[in-house]
């Protein structure tokens, strides 16, 4: 792979000038993002595809009054740009008046945060390829059949508008998933995980998670469905918290469309609704969990904290519905941790008299956003757990379940560790412990592996 390719900081700032003194609207904004990315996947022990690719844009959004619209092009000659420029204008003037258009952002002040790392932005084809075979070799050594992904991205963002503010942040980032199944096709295995810096990335260890999953996931049986006590490993415990950290939206609180709207009217702001053991924040500046800095508006992320000691201190609001409840926008910094405990998760099973290990969550869907009730099936590893020991793989269940009841339910944590969020593991990371839980919901058996 070649040198990575995006827009510094300086041809960014150059370029953002350009496309801003070719308009003449009221209120212009122009959103830069490009990245050079590359990703090797395999299947069946062997890498199948391979290949690495350049993008850019460049997002034109013009305002007259409060008639707003955008255009995009990847054309950066002379041009391009202002074809561009022009298209956003005569389609601004066409729409509607948006009546909730605030106009565009000056200057701003930001927290430091670069989540940017030359092992990521350096990471060869090659390299790639010796990956892949730490997983692919042992998983055919042992005879199991491995398949996976492995991409990586390093790029910039930035934002500048026609009132002087300019925003510039660049980052990389690398996941890798692996699903490793016996050749009889009974057991099914899985491990991911994600990184800023490759370098943090331990391969052979995901590969030996999955592997093993694999082979003690053989021949599995069915167990009754019904309220179990369960241990989630950290990435299904993300998969839950996450469908909570989406309905943290003031505006939907307020207006009596989320769980966190408060029965009378207004929002659940500064009561206890979770365990107090759990607490969420979000900080573009944590290490950590690094995100960000500006939002696409170029708004300040900043450390927010939403849940403490199972308390709603914060909601997203966005800066009209801030402005309308004279409140500071929170901005959408995108990755959170969460508090955790000291438990880890063979003493869970340890102290599990009859419970349900399970890996991690598939196919989720809503039921009811009222009580943020959703309803998806378990995937890759799920195992019968009786005093204090695993003894057997079960089949995949289907559940319906809330996150808020799970953590009400909570019986011990672990540390937490960073962890996707996302069904297919390569969304945006989090940090969340793994979780014992009393009477979490499971209503049917599945047969699918």
């Amino acid at each position: 792979m070649a040198e990575p390719r995006y827009l510094s900081r300086a041809d960014a700032e150059a370029l953002a000038q350009k496309v801003l003194s070719f308009t003449t609207a009221d209120e212009a904004r122009v959103n830069l993002n490009s990245s050079t990315s590359g990703n090797t996947r395999w299947a069946m022990n062997q890498v199948s595809t391979s290949g690495d690719s350049y993008d850019a844009t460049v997002t034109v959004t013009t305002a007259f009054g409060k008639k707003v619209a955008s255009a995009t092009t990847n054309r950066f000659d002379d041009e391009g740009l202002r074809q561009v420029v022009q298209t956003a204008e005569r389609l601004a003037r066409l729409v509607p008046e948006d009546p909730e258009y605030l106009g565009e952002l000056g200057p701003q002040q930001y927290v430091q945060s670069e989540p940017y790392f030359d092992a990521t932005a350096n990471l060869t084809p090659e390299e790639r390829a010796r990956a892949v075979m730490q997983i692919a070799g042992p998983a055919g050594r042992q005879n199991l059949v491995s398949t996976g992904f492995l991409v990586h991205a390093t790029g910039s963002n930035a934002v500048a508008t026609k009132r002087g503010l300019f925003a510039y942040a660049r980052s990389t980032g690398v996941s890798l998933t692996s699903t490793v199944r016996t050749p009889d096709g009974t057991g099914s295995g899985w491990a991911g995980g994600g990184e800023n810096d490759w370098a943090r990335l331990n391969v052979a260890a995901l590969g030996e998670r999955a592997i093993r999953k694999a082979e003690l996931s053989r021949n599995p049986r069915a167990v009754e469905p019904g309220e179990w006590t369960v241990i989630l490993e950290p990435t299904a415990v993300a998969n839950m918290v996450n469908l909570m950290a989406f309905a943290l939206n003031a505006r939907t609180a307020d207006e009596g469309r989320s769980f966190f709207s408060k029965q009378g009217g207004g929002n659940k702001l500064g009561e206890k609704f979770l365990d107090e053991r759990v607490t969420i924040v979000s900080d573009p500046a944590d290490p950590r969990i690094a995100a960000n800095p500006f939002s696409g508006e170029g708004l300040p992320n900043r450390r927010q904290v939403w849940v403490e000691n199972g308390t709603l201190r914060n909601l997203a609001y966005n800066r009209f519905w801030a402005q309308r409840n004279n409140r500071e926008p929170t901005g959408n910094p995108g990755t959170y941790l969460m508090s955790g405990g000291d438990t880890s998760v063979e003493q869970m099973i340890r102290s599990t008299e009859r419970g349900l290990l399970v890996t991690r969550m598939w196919y989720i869907r809503p039921v009811d956003p009222r009580t943020i009730l959703f309803t998806g099936l378990t995937r890759d590893g799920t195992f019968l757990v009786e005093n204090g020991r695993i003894t057997t793989a079960v089949k995949n269940l289907r559940w319906n379940e809330s996150p808020i009841f799970l953590l009400n339910n909570i019986e011990a944590m672990s540390e937490p560790v960073r962890v996707s969020a996302s069904e297919d593991g390569d969304g945006g990371a989090v940090m969340v412990p793994a979780i014992k839980a009393r009477d979490f919901t499971f209503t049917s058996l599945s047969d699918a592996v």
